[in-house]
Protein backbone atom coordinates (compact mmCIF):
# COMPACT_ATOMS: atom_id res chain seq x y z
CA UNK A 1 0.00 0.00 0.00
CA UNK A 2 1.55 3.28 -0.89
CA UNK A 3 1.72 6.43 1.54
CA UNK A 4 -1.18 8.13 -0.43
CA UNK A 5 -3.71 5.05 -0.29
CA UNK A 6 -5.69 5.88 2.58
CA UNK A 7 -7.79 2.75 1.87
CA UNK A 8 -8.30 0.49 5.28
CA UNK A 9 -10.16 -2.82 4.30
CA UNK A 10 -11.38 -2.82 7.85
CA UNK A 11 -13.21 0.30 6.80
CA UNK A 12 -14.62 -1.52 4.12
CA UNK A 13 -15.83 -4.56 5.60
CA UNK A 14 -17.77 -2.16 8.39
CA UNK A 15 -19.41 -0.52 5.83
CA UNK A 16 -20.43 -3.31 4.12
CA UNK A 17 -21.61 -5.21 7.39
CA UNK A 18 -23.35 -2.13 7.83
CA UNK A 19 -25.12 -1.40 4.48
CA UNK A 20 -25.84 -5.35 4.61
CA UNK A 21 -27.90 -4.82 8.33
CA UNK A 22 -29.87 -1.67 6.66
CA UNK A 23 -30.76 -3.66 4.11
CA UNK A 24 -31.96 -6.89 6.29
CA UNK A 25 -34.09 -4.47 8.19
CA UNK A 26 -35.16 -2.38 4.87
CA UNK A 27 -36.32 -5.70 3.30
CA UNK A 28 -38.13 -6.87 6.44
CA UNK A 29 -40.32 -3.44 6.49
CA UNK A 30 -41.16 -3.90 2.83
CA UNK A 31 -41.66 -7.57 3.14
CA UNK A 32 -44.29 -6.59 6.38
CA UNK A 33 -45.86 -4.46 3.36
CA UNK A 34 -46.36 -6.46 0.84
CA UNK A 35 -47.80 -9.17 3.22
CA UNK A 36 -50.13 -6.27 4.34
CA UNK A 37 -51.54 -5.06 0.56
CA UNK A 38 -54.13 -7.83 -0.48
CA UNK A 39 -56.25 -6.57 -1.62
CA UNK A 40 -56.93 -6.72 -5.74
CA UNK A 41 -59.26 -4.54 -7.94
CA UNK A 42 -58.61 -1.87 -10.71
CA UNK A 43 -57.17 1.14 -9.85
CA UNK A 44 -57.32 4.81 -11.04
CA UNK A 45 -53.55 6.20 -11.62
CA UNK A 46 -53.30 9.99 -12.72
CA UNK A 47 -50.25 11.72 -14.25
CA UNK A 48 -50.17 15.40 -13.80
CA UNK A 49 -48.41 18.44 -13.56
CA UNK A 50 -45.99 20.74 -16.00
CA UNK A 51 -43.55 18.20 -16.45
CA UNK A 52 -43.01 16.09 -19.72
CA UNK A 53 -43.93 12.38 -19.81
CA UNK A 54 -47.84 12.33 -18.88
CA UNK A 55 -48.98 11.05 -21.78
CA UNK A 56 -45.58 8.73 -22.65
CA UNK A 57 -46.11 6.83 -18.79
CA UNK A 58 -49.82 6.34 -19.59
CA UNK A 59 -48.18 4.68 -22.98
CA UNK A 60 -45.83 2.53 -21.24
CA UNK A 61 -48.80 1.25 -18.67
CA UNK A 62 -50.69 0.45 -22.48
CA UNK A 63 -47.99 -1.37 -23.30
CA UNK A 64 -47.14 -2.77 -19.75
CA UNK A 65 -51.01 -4.40 -20.13
CA UNK A 66 -50.23 -5.46 -23.63
CA UNK A 67 -47.37 -7.54 -22.86
CA UNK A 68 -49.74 -9.23 -19.98
CA UNK A 69 -51.84 -10.23 -22.33
CA UNK A 70 -54.52 -7.74 -21.79
CA UNK A 71 -56.99 -5.82 -24.01
CA UNK A 72 -56.54 -2.44 -23.60
CA UNK A 73 -58.74 0.73 -24.71
CA UNK A 74 -56.94 4.17 -25.47
CA UNK A 75 -58.71 7.18 -26.05
CA UNK A 76 -56.75 10.60 -26.89
CA UNK A 77 -58.45 14.25 -25.88
CA UNK A 78 -57.75 17.40 -27.15
CA UNK A 79 -54.81 15.90 -29.47
CA UNK A 80 -54.96 14.95 -32.37
CA UNK A 81 -53.62 17.12 -35.21
CA UNK A 82 -51.20 14.63 -36.39
CA UNK A 83 -50.35 11.01 -35.26
CA UNK A 84 -48.31 10.20 -32.84
CA UNK A 85 -45.69 7.39 -32.31
CA UNK A 86 -47.53 5.86 -30.02
CA UNK A 87 -50.34 5.86 -32.67
CA UNK A 88 -48.61 4.36 -35.44
CA UNK A 89 -47.38 1.63 -33.08
CA UNK A 90 -50.61 0.79 -31.42
CA UNK A 91 -52.85 0.40 -34.23
CA UNK A 92 -50.77 -2.29 -35.64
CA UNK A 93 -52.72 -4.31 -32.78
CA UNK A 94 -56.16 -3.27 -33.38
CA UNK A 95 -57.28 -6.90 -31.94
CA UNK A 96 -55.77 -6.26 -28.41
CA UNK A 97 -56.01 -2.13 -28.72
CA UNK A 98 -58.95 0.13 -29.26
CA UNK A 99 -57.48 3.23 -30.11
CA UNK A 100 -59.62 6.26 -30.47
CA UNK A 101 -57.84 9.71 -31.25
CA UNK A 102 -61.10 12.17 -30.42
CA UNK A 103 -59.46 15.63 -30.38
CA UNK A 104 -58.30 18.02 -33.53
CA UNK A 105 -55.42 19.33 -31.80
CA UNK A 106 -54.57 21.59 -28.98
CA UNK A 107 -56.76 24.63 -28.07
CA UNK A 108 -54.65 27.48 -28.92
CA UNK A 109 -54.88 25.83 -32.25
CA UNK A 110 -58.65 25.01 -32.75
CA UNK A 111 -59.87 27.98 -31.14
CA UNK A 112 -63.26 27.25 -30.85
CA UNK A 113 -64.62 25.98 -27.86
CA UNK A 114 -67.92 24.78 -28.74
CA UNK A 115 -66.42 22.41 -31.44
CA UNK A 116 -63.97 21.31 -29.00
CA UNK A 117 -66.80 20.81 -25.85
CA UNK A 118 -68.62 18.54 -28.75
CA UNK A 119 -65.48 16.81 -29.77
CA UNK A 120 -65.02 15.95 -25.59
CA UNK A 121 -68.15 14.82 -24.89
CA UNK A 122 -68.11 12.36 -27.99
CA UNK A 123 -64.45 11.01 -26.99
CA UNK A 124 -66.47 10.57 -23.32
CA UNK A 125 -69.00 8.77 -25.01
CA UNK A 126 -66.44 6.58 -26.48
CA UNK A 127 -64.80 6.12 -23.12
CA UNK A 128 -67.92 5.13 -21.21
CA UNK A 129 -68.43 2.72 -23.55
CA UNK A 130 -64.96 0.98 -22.76
CA UNK A 131 -65.61 1.63 -18.98
CA UNK A 132 -68.69 -0.40 -19.20
CA UNK A 133 -66.26 -3.62 -20.95
CA UNK A 134 -64.94 -5.84 -18.38
CA UNK A 135 -63.26 -7.56 -21.54
CA UNK A 136 -61.22 -4.76 -21.52
CA UNK A 137 -58.24 -4.46 -18.73
CA UNK A 138 -56.65 -1.32 -18.81
CA UNK A 139 -58.02 1.96 -19.97
CA UNK A 140 -55.49 5.26 -21.01
CA UNK A 141 -57.64 8.59 -21.23
CA UNK A 142 -55.01 10.68 -22.50
CA UNK A 143 -55.26 14.49 -21.87
CA UNK A 144 -58.50 13.88 -20.08
CA UNK A 145 -57.50 16.36 -16.98
CA UNK A 146 -57.74 19.31 -19.95
CA UNK A 147 -60.95 18.79 -21.11
CA UNK A 148 -61.96 18.55 -17.40
CA UNK A 149 -59.82 21.73 -16.48
CA UNK A 150 -61.65 23.54 -19.31
CA UNK A 151 -64.86 22.37 -18.35
CA UNK A 152 -65.83 20.46 -21.15
CA UNK A 153 -66.86 17.81 -19.68
CA UNK A 154 -67.97 17.71 -16.20
CA UNK A 155 -66.44 16.57 -13.66
CA UNK A 156 -69.23 14.48 -11.03
CA UNK A 157 -70.01 12.64 -14.01
CA UNK A 158 -66.71 11.27 -15.34
CA UNK A 159 -66.08 10.38 -11.32
CA UNK A 160 -69.44 8.21 -11.69
CA UNK A 161 -68.58 6.59 -15.01
CA UNK A 162 -65.42 6.15 -13.57
CA UNK A 163 -66.66 4.66 -9.99
CA UNK A 164 -69.12 1.76 -11.79
CA UNK A 165 -66.24 0.42 -14.26
CA UNK A 166 -65.83 -3.14 -13.81
CA UNK A 167 -63.97 -4.19 -10.53
CA UNK A 168 -60.89 -5.35 -12.12
CA UNK A 169 -60.24 -2.87 -14.70
CA UNK A 170 -57.52 -0.38 -14.56
CA UNK A 171 -57.63 3.62 -15.86
CA UNK A 172 -54.67 6.08 -16.91
CA UNK A 173 -55.85 9.61 -16.56
CA UNK A 174 -52.99 12.18 -18.18
CA UNK A 175 -53.09 15.62 -18.88
CA UNK A 176 -52.34 19.24 -16.82
CA UNK A 177 -54.69 20.65 -14.04
CA UNK A 178 -56.06 17.26 -13.19
CA UNK A 179 -59.01 18.52 -10.75
CA UNK A 180 -59.08 17.90 -6.83
CA UNK A 181 -62.29 15.85 -7.04
CA UNK A 182 -60.54 13.99 -9.77
CA UNK A 183 -57.57 13.52 -7.78
CA UNK A 184 -59.36 12.36 -4.33
CA UNK A 185 -61.24 9.41 -6.49
CA UNK A 186 -58.05 7.99 -7.67
CA UNK A 187 -55.50 5.59 -6.45
CA UNK A 188 -51.91 6.62 -7.66
CA UNK A 189 -51.17 10.51 -8.47
CA UNK A 190 -48.01 11.37 -10.07
CA UNK A 191 -47.46 14.96 -10.43
CA UNK A 192 -44.91 15.47 -12.99
CA UNK A 193 -42.32 18.84 -12.29
CA UNK A 194 -40.42 20.10 -14.76
CA UNK A 195 -36.69 21.18 -13.74
CA UNK A 196 -35.88 21.81 -17.89
CA UNK A 197 -37.04 21.17 -21.09
CA UNK A 198 -35.06 21.25 -24.88
CA UNK A 199 -38.08 23.56 -26.25
CA UNK A 200 -36.61 25.95 -23.78
CA UNK A 201 -33.31 26.17 -25.42
CA UNK A 202 -34.87 26.67 -28.60
CA UNK A 203 -34.96 22.53 -29.57
CA UNK A 204 -38.02 21.53 -32.04
CA UNK A 205 -39.92 18.88 -30.90
CA UNK A 206 -37.91 15.56 -32.02
CA UNK A 207 -39.58 11.87 -33.06
CA UNK A 208 -39.57 9.60 -30.79
CA UNK A 209 -38.88 11.73 -27.62
CA UNK A 210 -41.78 14.50 -28.05
CA UNK A 211 -44.13 12.60 -30.52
Amino acid sequence: MSDTDNTNPTDDDGRDARHKARMVRKKDVIDAKIAAAQTERGVIVITTGNGKGKSSSGFGMVVRALGHGMHTGVVQFIKGAFPSGEEMFLRRFPEVCDFHVMGEGYTWETQDRARDVAKAEAAWEIARGMLRDPEIGLVLLDELNIALKLHYLDVDQVIADLLARPPMQHVVITGRGAPPALVEAADTVTDMTPVKHAFQQGIKAQRGVEM
